[in-house]
């Protein structure tokens, strides 16, 4: 059991380190703006416009094209799916 805790320990610490290994402190400028890093923005795919989205809990920065093909993805499927019907409907919106 020990060594089975130990392995998921293990990988769950190199996840972390892989998951926030990455972040940057930033300062907003004068104007209240913020500069993504070019590390982060092209690992996140991020070109010249972008989508900031309010989350329940967090907040989403998308490339704008991405975006684009999200939305209309789920314009197409979402709607249709029951499942997705029940879960929205227990957030109450």
């Amino acid at each position: 059991l020990a060594s089975k805790v130990s392995s998921v320990n293990r990988k769950k610490n190199a996840f972390v380190r892989f998951f926030v290994g990455g972040a940057v402190e930033v300062v907003p400028d004068k104007q209240g703006r913020i500069l993504i890093p070019p590390s982060l923005r092209s690992y996140a795919g991020l070109g010249r416009d972008v989508v900031i989205l309010g989350m329940p809990n967090r907040f989403e920065i998308w490339d704008r094209e991405r975006w684009d093909v999200e939305v209309s993805r789920f314009e197409k499927e979402g709607f249709e799916d029951p499942e997705l019907a029940r879960e929205i409907d227990s957030l109450g919106i």
